[in-house]
């Protein structure tokens, strides 16, 4: 079952299993057990944190081989929870590639859902970049929301991420 998000809620560094810096923000990793649970946008002041586990690191070498390269293709132990129509969207997103957008509507109507659901589907994804939901946009060429948000760092994130990408 998927934890609920908490707005600007802190969590200590007993929590995250590796930080690692990326160009946009730091990257705090959550593992349980042998699953990659989480993956936080953190402030890029955030002190890093080397590798915990064994897949913490295999975590950390993989998202630093997707900063080199934008095709690199993701192979992880995930456990990504949420409800079954969550599960769904994150599915497609999934089959979208790197440089390559779809608006929300179009996934929308892939799953015979609407664009609006998609949007909080992509909202809830504790796994961005592997799950890759700033590949998800308006329908108009805009960039939509992201991380639940449609200003701030959260966009400057996604314009990053789609321009490393070439999309």
């Amino acid at each position: 079952m998927m934890k609920p998000k908490v707005a600007h809620k802190e969590k200590s560094a007993d929590d995250y299993q590796a930080k690692l810096a990326a160009p946009f923000a730091v990257l705090g990793l959550r593992i349980e057990e042998d699953w990659l649970t989480d993956i936080a946008y953190l402030p890029t002041d955030t002190p890093l944190l080397a590798p915990r586990t064994a897949l913490a690191k295999e975590v950390c070498q993989q998202l630093q081989a997707y900063l080199a390269d934008p095709s690199f293709i993701f192979d992880l132990s995930m456990h990504i929870g949420g409800t079954v129509h969550q599960r769904r969207v994150w599915r497609a997103i999934q089959d979208i590639s790197s440089g390559t957008t779809r608006s929300y509507g179009d996934i929308a109507a892939q799953l015979h859902s609407a664009p609006r659901a998609v949007g909080q589907a992509c909202g809830a994804n504790r796994l961005p970049i592997i799950i890759p939901c700033h590949r998800v946009i308006a329908k108009n060429g805009g960039l939509g929301g992201f991380m639940n948000a449609s200003d701030g760092v959260p966009l400057t994130i996604k314009r990053w991420l789609l321009h490393h990408e070439g999309a």
